[in-house]
């Protein structure tokens, strides 16, 4: 027994220092993305797979300024839903599945951008009540019907809560009105603007490189260490 012991208590420091290590993000492969180095961005109106109607349109309201921000063109979101309206495509869905070279055809945007709403919306707990959003995206060359990008994002107000010190009474009250004013007011609007920013805003780890109108284009490769 004693060997065994032995034997045991080194196997079992090891699998606990394997646990305890996280390993880091693989790095995305932005091969494609430089290749294709769009200029344009169509952005469709995003999949709402939420219980909340007011989601795509909230979501795609904000999407303009990260992406102009990073330095690319986009194309007026008004405009381009008001253009799939008066052609037949009223659902997010359907626009998603148009062909790409129609798509190219039509706007002559150089990519389309597809985002996917996967939470939206206030949700009472027992001592709290949270606001969350979460939304996905890849990014299409319209030309070659390559995905150049890939990334997810989501916001929540639970980022931003402290710790209700009044008692378990106060607690559940408090928690009972956040819920209250974040489904009459919209509380998710604003968490939407955070997804977007963090989901579409170039420089962050895995996410979009700088278009050609940022000052920072194609200077990613040229900070690195040689």
């Amino acid at each position: 027994m004693k060997p065994f012991l032995q034997f045991l208590a080194p196997a079992m420091a090891v699998l606990v220092l394997s646990g305890c290590a996280t390993k880091p993000p693989v790095p995305f492969d932005y091969t494609q993305l430089k290749a294709s180095d769009p200029k344009s961005i169509l952005v469709l109106p995003p999949v709402n797979k939420t219980p909340e109607i007011r989601a795509t349109y909230s979501m795609l309201s904000q999407v303009t300024f990260p992406l102009a921000e990073s330095g690319y063109y986009v194309l007026p979101v008004s405009l381009v839903d008001e253009t799939l309206k008066e052609n037949g495509i009223t659902q997010a869905n359907d626009a998603h599945e148009l062909p790409t070279a129609k798509l190219h055809e039509i706007f002559g945007a150089d990519a389309a951008l597809y985002i996917t709403m996967t939470r939206y919306g206030t949700v009472y707990k027992v001592l709290d009540s949270q606001t969350t959003v979460s939304a996905e995206a890849r990014l299409v060359d319209l030309k070659t019907n390559a995905v150049l990008w890939t990334g997810k994002a989501s916001a929540s107000s639970a980022e931003q809560q402290n710790q209700n010190q009044g008692g378990l009474a106060v607690m559940l009250v408090s928690a009972l009105v956040k819920q209250i004013v974040g489904t009459v007011t919209d509380q998710s609007h604003p968490m939407a603007g955070l997804t977007s920013q963090r989901l579409l805003r170039a420089g962050r780890p895995q996410g979009l490189l700088y278009g050609p109108r940022s000052p920072l284009y194609k200077q990613e490769d040229a900070a690195k260490p040689r």
